[in-house]
């Protein structure tokens, strides 16, 4: 028993651990004043509880056959795209959104289950011995893998982890070959879509694709295709705004403008901001932080928990948790890069990419830099199920590195 928990990743663990303690800390801070006002939940009395029954997932996970996580992927995938329609027409709305699903008085999103089914399909799907990202079959089929769960997930509407989706595509196909010139091409209408809001960068954003397509030396016929719907896209992008969400539209306004409604949908941000900017360099002191103790801050405890650990631990306590997590993420590509089977790797550099998107799109909504999307900071933020998918995906990568020299 001591061997098998001696080949446990110690790096990977501390890097996890000491994430999962500064988001206790900051959680206990916001809990203080509503359980001595006894006007709310003690998040960190139920965080702890989740911190445990999630390192009993993680070792599960860690010491699982490693076979079954190949064998079963698809049926995984299956089984969350069920949950995924199930929730569409059953689900518990709250906050705008029908993301919650109730069974026998257990409340959890689905969507968090359909992140780790979904990198299991696809890891499964392009470690196949036949399988070339290259090839357009291999390439719809994959990406038919990671659409179907995003297009569920927005319906509920919610973006945010919808963006998990897709932002994991990319990297897993270039970590299967796919080649600069293929990515360039999936990438580009991406690039039209947010070009098209201004004339001039789209004019001048159609001059350079034309400019790469005849230095890639495109066909004629295959070129001029392609050119044409990377203009549609651009003139489709006013028919895409018009389908989101009142609250949606409001939160990218507040995004570029947030002073212009200060009272209203550019509060959380300000307040944020405002927070971070108070700790200066050592922070006002763990419980002493004005925005977080009066409740300046709003969702302090899940969305804007990051601009707590700013206020009351300052720049020295934020730079912690970026090294924290900066360790965890070379760590789990550096692992991706050393695993001989196919099918661990991908999945291991999809759980990196997953983990870090979700941590750079947080923090930069609480700095001002991207729009609120309600991704939760891993590891940090309160949450249950969050934080139990992301003890199962350092479960699994735990435990491809004790089979590292597998195939």
């Amino acid at each position: 028993m001591k061997k098998r928990f001696e080949s446990l990743d110690l790096t990977i663990l501390i890097a996890v651990y000491g994430l999962l303690f500064i988001g206790l800390m900051a959680l206990y801070s916001t809990s203080l004043s509503l359980v001595q006002s006894g006007t709310g939940s003690n998040f960190f009395m139920s965080q702890l509880r989740w911190i445990a029954i999630g390192s009993i997932v993680m070792l599960i996970a860690a010491f699982l056959p490693n076979r079954m996580y190949f064998d079963y992927a698809y049926l995984a995938y299956i089984f969350a795209l069920a949950l995924l329609l199930m929730v569409l027409k059953w689900g518990t709305t709250g906050y705008g959104a029908t993301r919650w699903l109730n069974i026998a008085g257990f409340g959890f999103q689905p969507s968090e289950i359909a992140k780790i089914a979904t990198l299991l399909a696809v890891g499964r799907f392009l470690s196949e011995e036949r399988s070339s990202i290259n090839r357009p079959r291999t390439f719809i089929i994959a990406s038919a893998i990671i659409l179907a769960p995003f297009l569920l997930v927005a319906r509920q509407p919610d973006l945010g982890t919808g963006l998990v989706f897709i932002v994991i595509a990319l990297p897993i196909f270039f970590w299967a070959g796919l080649r600069p010139n293929n990515l360039l091409l999936i990438i580009a209408p991406v690039l039209a879509l947010f070009a098209s809001f201004n004339i001039y960068l789209f004019v001048l954003y159609l001059a350079i694709l034309l400019a790469c397509l005849l230095y890639m030396r495109a066909g004629i016929v295959s070129g001029v295709l392609y050119f044409a719907f990377n203009i549609g896209v651009g003139f489709l992008t006013p028919r895409l705004w018009g389908q989101l969400k009142d609250y949606q539209q409001q939160r990218i306004i507040t995004f570029w403008n947030p002073e212009a409604d200060p009272l209203g949908a550019g509060y959380q941000i300000i307040q944020s901001k405002v927070a971070i900017g108070s700790g200066g360099l050592f922070g006002k002191g763990f419980l002493q932080g004005s925005q977080t103790q009066l409740r300046f801050l709003p969702e302090q405890h899940s969305d804007f928990i990051f601009a707590v650990i700013g206020e009351e631990f300052g720049f020295l306590g934020v730079v912690a948790g970026l090294v924290l997590f900066t360790v965890f993420l070379m760590r789990t590509v550096h692992l991706a890069s050393i695993f001989r089977s196919r099918f661990n790797s991908a999945i291991t550099i999809g759980i990196a990419v997953m983990i870090g998107f979700q941590m750079f799109v947080n923090i930069g909504m609480t700095i001002g830099f991207f729009p609120v999307t309600g991704l939760p900071l891993p590891f940090i933020s309160y949450g249950g199920t969050a934080l139990l998918t992301n003890m199962v995906l350092v479960g699994m990568i735990l435990n491809f590195h004790r089979n590292k020299f597998e195939y």
